[in-house]
């Protein structure tokens, strides 16, 4: 029964009738929301370069909103009920969390010991990883359009950063490795379990990570005003929007879509730091993003053209 409901959602086109047009609006629907969190999540960059804190530090107060985030969406959605909800992520939920604590600690450890281009050359690769995943684990198989934009987006991004590839420390490469195996073990997670509510699984990465920052960077939290507000928006705001629109879509797309529609935030990253800060990205970084765009906006195009009548198409 998962083999055929794996099958179903990474091959709509399978489908008939009513139930056909009804997967095909949910999938157009989560699609949407993917790209829309992967445009907002991109700011991030753009944030970290206003804020003068301590990596640690800037990790332990967006932790510290997203938790508070989450637990408001929480209460504010099943009120009493949220602790039940909280209880029923069971141990998936808290491996999930444990996975996302992992690939942020480690993304941070790789971004202070290698180069920007190494780490995210490699984080470009989750992706493969989680299609690798979900094929073994969850039976799914990825469409020809999703294989193909991902070669293309990978393309891009290999583009991007190939430049400045090889620069990096072994332990910085492989921190970066180990956050991309972590977040795709993590998709694989929320999607297997896509008929439970996830989005307490960031409750446990937040305490997980809060303590960890806490800790490592005890006697030296202290924070301005300009920076606690930059990190409340991160955390609270983009990091909670991207979150929860991520489990929303999980419901609905095959694991490695999840993860092909995240490359936008590594197209267009440099984007808002050039247009804000006047950081002017070399003519290999406009052209590898301009390949990751094509193939995610194509992708998009591909399935919800589905939703067109046969006779307007």
């Amino acid at each position: 029964m998962k083999q055929a409901t794996a099958t179903t959602l990474s091959e709509p086109h399978r489908t008939v009738g009513s139930g056909h047009i009804d997967s095909i609006e949910r999938r157009g629907y989560a699609i949407g929301l993917m790209i829309a969190s992967s445009v907002v999540i991109s700011f991030t960059g753009l944030i970290v370069r206003h804020v003068n804190a301590d990596p640690m530090v800037m990790n332990f107060y967006r932790a510290l909103s997203l938790m508070v985030a989450v637990t408001l969406i929480l209460v504010i959605q099943y009120r009493r009920m949220a602790i039940t909800h909280v209880i029923r992520i069971g141990w998936p939920g808290i491996a999930g969390g444990v996975m996302l604590t992992v690939a942020a600690i480690c993304f941070l450890q790789s971004m202070t010991h290698t180069t920007v281009a190494n780490t995210l050359f490699i984080l470009g690769a989750i992706p493969f990883f989680t299609a690798a995943l979900a094929w073994i684990f969850l039976r799914e198989r990825p469409t020809r359009a999703t294989l193909w934009a991902m070669m293309i987006a990978f393309s891009g991004i290999t583009v991007m950063l190939g430049e400045g590839f090889g620069s990096g420390s072994a332990y910085g490469n492989l921190m970066a490795m180990v956050t991309a195996i972590c977040f795709s073990i993590y998709t694989v997670i929320v999607r297997r379990n896509r008929h439970v509510n996830m989005l307490p699984a960031l409750l446990v990465s937040t305490i997980l990570i809060v303590l960890v920052a806490g800790v490592s960077s005890y006697g030296s939290l202290t924070i301005s005003t300009g920076d606690l507000v930059l990190c409340v928006l991160w955390g609270g705001v983009l990091s909670g929007f991207t979150s929860v629109c991520f489990i929303i879509a999980s419901r609905h797309l095959a694991a490695a879509e999840l993860t092909l529609f995240m490359l936008l935030e590594f197209a267009l990253g440099p984007v808002w730091v050039w247009l804000f800060v006047n950081e002017v990205p070399s003519s290999w970084t406009l052209v590898g993003g301009s390949l990751v765009v094509v193939a995610v906006i194509t992708r998009a195009l591909v399935e919800w053209r589905q939703l067109l009548p046969s006779g307007s198409r």
